[in-house]
């Protein structure tokens, strides 16, 4: 692949480009493709020469609106149409999240998926980011993250479970703790995009406690687990008010004819999606297994479809990237550029053995010299002459105060110094990357850490005044069936129902190794 490819890196913030832009600029066949993280098993090949054959008409025609798709969907899931808004993918209904149901600030753990700090900041919302440590493997510390978001006075709560780029893992009984703890809120989102790959627990959405809850969205991802980033869809669960306000501001065509026709196909195909995660499964497995034989290379548990590996010391991820890409037509998803990583990070998808076996060997010329140029290069300066580490971002976020890029945008155009951060707190818990505090919020004093860190009521109350935390359901209070009518129809949550969802019933398949 030629070097110039490597170009289209510098062009990018949060994201690489598009496998279509490397493609154009290749010789018209692509790399690879260990970045992008879907299912390399689904659809089937089956499933794609059925979409083929009928491809003039699903791009000739208009789809049905998204109702008719969600209801659709809705039957696969066994959940209440009134509590599910369908996205033209997980980044729309990030969006409108934002703009609806965020006032003034948002607390994140990061690293993690870049929009979700990126887009308030980009509406000028403080975003109070939670460091996860390097040296507890990036696994998050909910009852720190708790005490961390009632030290900043943060109103909107996000976690990622499982978290993207490395994978970790929180089981259901914390989140819902979590959740609970955190009624006071103005928001809790739970990002589930990735939990299908999960096999740490058999049941660990929270989409049906999220239903009876008034502050909680869960989010979900159907192009990742379906392997169809492409066409652009996927999902929130929340109580049928707080699902409403957002669909109710989504076009009414906002979900495309490819969308429609796979929501329609899959209860015909259920068998094949529970193998294809099956097998995802296996091959993280052996993957890390292959990888961790590298000498120096850290490899994180995960729980996703996707791997986060440490590069060896001296290795730099964007030299480790590109050559990876031009000298062996592999991409890989280089974490500079994340909030909260660094370049030694790389992320990689799990693809099958025959792809990790041409990626260890790619990887094995660049990083240890068995190639015609050498080691990968130690040092930035002498490999590509463009950065991609996180140190200046974090440093002009805290000095802005989380105001976003418009505090970044007026204090450069004025020509002026950064603020100085506030000096409480100074740093985030473990010592992580300085947090500024928030002003006019009140900073009560932190309660102690749970033992072994678990969530404690008493320690993670909610806001003194506040009796959010007892209400379930409907915003205004109560339980279901004090809800209007138009809120309580369908609500009974799916483990009351004769009928597992299609999820339910397909997604757990044991995932011992066969001989």
């Amino acid at each position: 692949m030629p070097d110039n490819v490597t170009s289209l890196f510098r062009s990018t913030a949060a994201h690489s480009p598009s496998m279509a832009a490397l493609t154009r600029e290749s010789d018209g066949a692509g790399p690879v493709d260990f970045c992008i993280p879907c299912n390399p098993y689904f659809p089937t090949p089956a499933m794609f020469e059925e979409m083929a054959a009928r491809l003039r008409d699903i791009i000739t025609y208009y789809p049905s609106s998204a109702d008719t798709i969600t209801a659709e969907l809705c039957g696969l899931l066994q959940l209440p149409p009134q509590c599910v808004a369908m996205g033209n993918g997980s980044t729309e209904l990030i969006t409108w999240i934002d703009h609806l149901l965020v006032r003034e600030s948002l607390a994140v753990p990061v690293p993690t998926f870049g929009r979700w700090t990126d887009q308030p900041m980009e509406t000028g919302k403080r975003v109070d980011m939670f460091p996860l440590q390097e040296s507890s493997g990036f696994a998050l510390d909910l009852a720190q993250y708790a005490e961390f978001i009632r030290a900043r006075g943060t109103r909107v709560a996000v976690i990622c479970n499982p978290n993207n780029p490395d994978g970790g893992f929180l089981h259901k009984h914390a989140v819902v703790q979590f959740m609970d703890a955190m009624a006071d809120l103005d928001l809790v989102v739970i990002d589930e995009s990735f939990l299908e790959f999960a096999d740490a627990e058999n049941e660990p959405s929270v989409v049906q406690e999220a239903m009876l809850r008034p502050n909680v969205i869960v989010l979900r991802s159907l192009g990742k687990n379906f392997g169809l980033h492409g066409i652009r869809f996927g999902y929130l669960v929340a109580n049928p008010a707080l699902a409403g306000r957002v669909r109710s501001m989504l076009p009414k065509w906002n979900l495309n004819s490819f969308a429609e026709h796979v929501v329609f196909m899959l209860k015909e195909h259920g068998a094949e999606y529970a193998q294809s995660l099956h097998q995802v499964r296996r091959d993280r497995m052996d993957m890390s297994g292959q990888l961790s034989s590298l000498p120096g290379l850290t490899v994180y548990p995960s729980q996703g479809n996707f791997l986060f590996v440490r590069l060896p010391v001296g290795a730099e991820g964007t030299v480790v990237r590109d050559r990876l890409l031009t000298e062996h037509r592999i991409l890989v998803r280089e974490c500079g550029n994340k909030i909260g990583s660094s370049s030694r990070f790389l992320r990689l998808v799990v693809r099958p053995q025959v792809d990790v076996r041409r990626l260890v060997t790619g990887l094995e010329q660049v990083l240890y010299g068995t190639s015609r140029r050498g080691a990968a290069v130690p040092e930035q300066a002498t490999g590509t002459a463009y950065s991609s580490g996180t140190a200046a971002v974090d440093r002009l976020v805290t000095q802005t105060n989380g105001a976003g890029t418009r505090g970044l945008a007026q204090a450069a155009g004025a020509g002026m110094p950064l603020p100085a951060a506030s000096s409480a707190p100074a740093v985030g818990p473990g010592g992580g990357m300085p947090v500024p505090a928030a002003a006019g919020l009140p900073q009560p004093e932190p309660q102690p850490v749970p033992q072994e860190g678990r969530l404690s009521f008493p320690s993670l109350r909610p806001a003194s005044g506040s009796s959010r935390g007892l209400r379930r359901g409907h915003p205004s209070g109560g339980r279901p069936e004090e809800w209007p009518e138009r809120c309580r129809v369908g609500v009974t949550p799916c483990t009351e129902s004769p009928q597992r969802s299609f999820f339910a019933r397909f997604r757990r398949v044991p995932a011992t190794r066969t001989p």
